[in-house]
């Protein structure tokens, strides 16, 4: 089987069952890697959240790993992830508007951004969790928008809970029945499809809706 990433995806868990023999316990920490990498570096969006967390769980399952500690784990890494990209945004993110004369980062976007995160910053934070690409960015921007990190980390762990524990829990009891199994490569990129509904459909509204409302208006 050549390596490369798209094979990585269809086949994650191969790899999954693969590291976990060669490597036995030291999986958990790569696997913290992973998904601390994925929520907490904003230049790392494309590494497999989603379909890594249902497929761990059916490892799991089948005993390779502690479903307990795997869940508490991944867990611990996603919220420290999301905490450090948002401090990232909170510290750095302010001196990409430095310049005034910027025709990209102005002014009144960031603080059209703070407005946002004080209205709908909580939702944001939490259903981001689902959200590929999104959830990487999600915590930076809500640090820029200078969302208070109390409320940010009480939603940060809210989705925390809700996407790694539902996920992990789903791989663990329904990975290995024989059809999903069967058919693991489709079902993943059935969930990287499903994932990215809700991001197609907002983008489908915010080009054509917005052309219908300017038409409608002329």
């Amino acid at each position: 089987m050549d390596f490369n990433p798209i094979d990585l995806i269809l086949h994650l868990d191969v790899y999954l069952d693969l590291l976990v023999n060669n490597y036995g316990p030291w999986i958990y920490a790569i696997l913290f890697l992973v998904i601390f990498c994925e929520t907490g570096l904003v230049v790392m969006p494309f590494l497999p959240g989603d379909s890594l967390l249902f497929i761990a769980g059916a490892v799991a399952a089948g005993g390779g790993m502690d479903p307990v500690l795997l869940g508490g784990l991944l867990m611990l890494a996603a919220i420290l992830g999301d905490s450090t990209n948002y401090v990232i945004g909170r510290t750095a993110g302010e001196k990409l508007f430095s310049n005034p004369n910027s025709k990209i980062f102005r002014r009144d976007y960031l603080q059209q951004t703070h407005d946002f995160y004080d209205k709908h910053g909580g939702k944001t934070v939490t259903l981001a969790r689902f959200l590929p690409i999104i959830r990487t960015f999600a915590p930076f921007v809500a640090g820029l928008g200078k969302m208070p990190y109390p409320r940010f980390f009480f939603f940060s762990v809210l989705g925390t809970i809700l996407w790694v524990g539902g996920l992990v829990t789903l791989g663990y009891f329904f990975g290995n029945v024989p059809f999903i199994k069967k058919n693991l490569s489709l079902l993943v990129v059935g969930i990287i499809l499903l994932s990215l509904v809700p991001m197609i459909i907002g983008f489908v509204r915010s080009r054509f809706g917005g052309s219908s409302s300017k038409a409608e208006t002329r």
